[in-house]
This record gives structure tokens, C-alpha cells and sequence, in this order.
């Protein structure tokens, strides 16, 4: 018997352990609820959610197979490993099957399954699936992990040029077990169900993920390069929940941008080619989570940054947390995070440095909250942008570099359609005093500024000056 070990895996096409599992014979799924490990991972309400969501989803796409889906509890992971090999004893399973995952305490989790199973004579067979490339196979000239996100993207266009990744193949259908899936829970305890429109605007399933994809693709990518830093458009793909939770894979993505470029990566359809950068960014991530693990300690990439004096200022993160700033676009796009469960990616970048710089408060506040709130949360993704807004990390953007949200607004939201969705107190204000914080206008029940955004940039300019200088250079020293 085989089994799967589901994790943020939750499709059937193009899974690489489910097609390999099928392969070897009669096989079983199974997905373990975590809720202790969640919490201490501060992953969000709706995302807990969505996972159940498109796990009732899965549940009936495996049913076509013939593969049951078993569900059973391990508070945290350090107890996988006794309830993977009590499912094994169970039904006589000789291989488990898993798709890699990256950080300390995922690759910890699976290896201490691995070496339990191996003491039962039980293999644990892993594969590459959640990324194109394996950490530790894309490196510099001296054999370590890239720094910079330029030289990491030239080296894997060669390697896709040489070999583009293959989509697996469906899991065959297998005859009828003598065993009954499981209920998929409605809820989990300690992670409350969303409203229904957040529900709505994210509908679980592989096969609207697909659609989504399909329609991205077919519609909207070739103006991508000027429309994805438009908040107030759908100029985005809007598949980052689907690709955190696994519903949908980075090959069938890759593979999706390609066909709409004739199969070019750097030339063509500019919109392809900028997408692909995105579905790179996110690899370079996971790269730099397994080759720097000190960023699943919370720890700033760049040392010399760990000596930044940050504010402990209580009441303005809760300001920002809230969206009540006095700032129109940092409030517009955290409400917009606190409604939907997700944020547009440039406002991720003004509301991450407004409160890195401006607020100077330790970005690893920003970090957590935006964990326990986003549908789409991903340690590598989430840790990677906080720490360039920051000026922390890889390729970050230079600390004397400090976004103006004002200066934002009104590039990205000329019209301001998305501060009068999200700031309905502001609707009647024009398109030039809406951006402005305070002073330019007197709105009901809008809070003045918390922050002078002059005086508060030369403060965190000042903050970062103080770093050692030699450390800041070998940083520089990449490539």
C-alpha cells in the first residue's frame, strides 16, 4: 500500500508524489490537522479555512480515483511522525510519499518521520514539486546560495532553457478500497470561519484555479506590466492563495505564461515576461529560506541590521494594524488586508516600508500580523518582502530608499478609486486632496496623520546610518 502524505499539495493535476505514489500501486491520502503548529506559525483564520475548503474540493476529485482521504490530528508536528507510522501499521502501508517543503521546522518534521519509518522498514520517498528548481542546485560560482535576485533569474533562464520542468501526469484509477474517506472538518478550534464574501471572492478548487490561470493568461497578462501595480484594477493573477495552498503548481503556471509567449522567457509578450519574474521571485525565496535559515528564526538577513534601533511604539502599530494612520493609502490597503485576506503586492511594499521606516518599527511586527491575516500567507514570500522593504535583507532596496505613500497614491491611484472603495469617509473629497494626509482636508471620523513623513524618513535614514559600514559592504560582495 502506498500513501501520500498531503500537505500544501492540494491538487491532482501535476503532483508529482500522488503521481508517483499511483504509479507504485493501491494508494491512500492523508492530511493532518495542526492546529498548535498553526498558531505558532501565525497562520491566518481564512487560510486554515481555505485549506478545508479546497480539501472537500480534493476529496471528491481523489473519490474519481478511488483514493480515500484520510484526516487525522497531530497538535504539533513534532507528533507526525508516531501518527504517520500508526496510519502505516494500520493499513499495511510500505511507502510514504511527500512533495519537499522548505524551512527549519518543515524539513526537521520530515526527516524525523523519514527516520522513524526507516526503523519500521517503511520508505519515505520525497520529491521536488513545489518549486523548479532544487535548493542548493541554482548557485554562485563559489557554490553558494545567491544573494541577489538579477544573477539567481540569469541562471535559471539557462537551466529552463536547457530543461523546462514536465507536468505529471493524473494518478491512475485504482480499484475500490475497503476503506472509507474521512469528514473534512467545517472549522478548527482557535481559527474562526471568515464572512462569506471573503469566502466568495476566494472560491476553493482546483478546477476554478485552473480557470483562473486559463483566464490570466488568455486576458489580462499581456497588459500586466502596466496594470499590476494598479490597485484599483484586477491586473493581477490573483492565484498567490492557490499557489500557497498548492492548489495550483508553479510548472502549470510556467507552463500557462509560456504557451501565451510562444514559448520565449525574455522576449515576446512583455506581460509573460514579467510574470515569469514573479513566478521567480518567489522561487529565489524558497532558495534563500533553505540556504539562510536564520530567516525562519526571525532573524534579519543582513547581521548588521539586527543593531537598528527600532521604536516600541504600541499605539501607532496598532494604528497602522487597524488602518487608522491618518496615511489614505496605507489605511486603504490594510483594510483591504483585515476584508479580504489578501493585499495588492505594490501596497504590500508601501504599508511594509511605511512601517519599517516611517513608524520605524521592527519589521518582524509587520511580518507576524500580515502572517495572521493573509489567505496567501507563505513564510518565504512574506519574510523575503518584508525584509527588502526593510532594507534587512537580499537584494533589499537601499535604507536611504524610503517609498513616499503619498507620492504612491496618487502615481498608482490617480483617480483615487481604490481609497473611495476602502476610505468610504473620504468618497466626496477631489482627486488631489484625497492622497493628502491631513491639513488639505477635514474628513468625519478620519484620524489625522500619526506621522510627519519628512521628519519621519530622515529618522529612519539617521537609524540606519549608525550600521557598521563593513558589514553593509560585504553584504554587496555577491556575485
Amino acid at each position: 500500500m502506498q500513501l501520500i502524505w498531503l500537505r500544501n499539495d492540494l491538487r491532482i493535476h501535476d503532483n508529482t508524489a500522488l503521481a508517483a505514489a499511483s504509479e507504485r500501486g493501491p494508494t491512500l491520502a492523508l492530511w493532518l490537522v495542526s492546529p498548535g503548529q498553526w498558531r505558532d506559525h501565525d497562520d491566518a483564520a481564512c487560510k486554515v479555512d481555505f485549506w478545508l475548503r479546497n480539501l472537500r474540493e480534493l476529496k471528491e476529485a481523489l473519490a474519481h480515483y478511488n483514493i480515500p482521504l484520510l484526516i487525522r490530528n497531530a497538535e504539533h508536528w513534532k507528533s507526525a511522525p508516531r501518527v504517520l507510522h500508526q496510519v502505516c501499521q494500520e493499513h499495511g502501508v510500505q511507502n510514504v510519499h511527500i512533495n519537499e517543503e522548505y524551512g527549519i521546522n518543515e524539513e526537521q518534521r520530515d526527516r524525523q518521520v523519514g527516520e522513524l519509518l526507516q526503523r519500521h522498514d517503511i520508505r519515505l520517498h520525497s520529491y521536488l514539486d513545489q518549486l523548479l528548481f532544487k535548493p542548493g542546485t541554482v548557485l554562485t560560482k563559489s557554490n553558494g546560495y545567491f544573494k541577489v535576485f538579477t544573477q539567481f533569474r540569469k541562471v535559471c533562464y539557462q537551466r529552463l532553457h536547457h530543461a523546462l520542468p514536465a507536468l505529471q501526469r493524473l494518478p491512475r484509477k485504482q480499484d475500490r478500497l475497503p476503506i472509507a474517506s474521512d469528514d473534512i472538518p467545517d472549522t478548527i478550534k482557535g481559527f474562526a470561519a471568515p464572512p462569506d464574501a471573503l469566502r466568495e471572492h476566494w472560491p476553493a478548487g482546483e478546477s476554478h484555479a485552473r480557470k483562473r490561470l486559463k483566464d490570466f493568461a488568455d486576458d489580462a497578462m499581456a497588459e500586466y506590466p502596466e496594470q499590476r501595480d494598479i490597485p484599483s484594477v484586477d491586473g493581477t493573477s490573483q492565484l498567490s492563495p492557490y499557489l500557497a495552498a498548492g492548489v495550483i503548481s508553479v510548472r502549470q503556471c510556467l507552463h500557462a505564461a509560456l504557451a501565451s509567449n510562444h514559448g520565449e522567457f525574455e522576449s515576446g509578450n512583455p506581460g509573460a515576461v514579467t510574470w515569469i519574474n514573479e513566478l521567480l521571485w518567489r522561487e529565489f525565496y524558497k532558495h534563500v529560506l533553505t540556504g539562510y535559515p536564520r530567516v525562519s528564526r526571525h532573524r534579519a538577513f543582513r547581521p548588521a541590521t539586527e543593531a537598528v534601533k527600532w521604536r516600541d511604539a504600541p499605539q501607532d502599530l496598532k494604528a497602522w494594524q487597524q488602518g487608522r494612520t491618518g496615511i489614505p493609502i496605507v489605511d486603504a490597503a490594510m483594510r483591504q488586508l483585515l476584508a479580504t485576506g489578501w493585499m495588492h503586492n505594490r501596497l504590500r511594499m508601501v504599508v511594509a516600508m511605511f512601517l519599517s521606516k516611517n513608524l520605524l518599527i521592527d519589521w518582524r511586527e509587520g511580518e507576524a500580523f500580515f502572517m495572521r491575516h493573509l489567505i496567501d500567507g507563505d513564510l518565504a514570500a512574506n519574510n523575503g518582502g518584508w525584509q527588502w522593504s526593510a532594507s534587512t535583507g537580499t537584494d533589499s532596496v537601499p535604507y536611504f530608499r524610503v517609498f513616499n505613500p503619498v507620492s504612491q497614491s496618487e502615481r498608482f491611484d490617480s483617480k483615487g478609486r481604490f481609497l473611495r472603495h476602502w476610505l468610504p469617509e473620504l468618497k466626496d473629497l477631489d482627486d488631489k486632496e484625497i492622497h493628502s494626509p491631513g491639513g488639505l482636508f477635514s474628513a468625519k471620523g478620519y484620524p489625522q496623520p500619526i506621522v510627519d513623513l519628512g521628519m519621519s524618513r530622515r529618522r529612519a535614514i539617521e537609524a540606519f546610518k549608525q550600521l557598521p559600514k563593513e558589514q553593509e559592504a560585504e553584504h554587496e560582495r555577491d556575485y
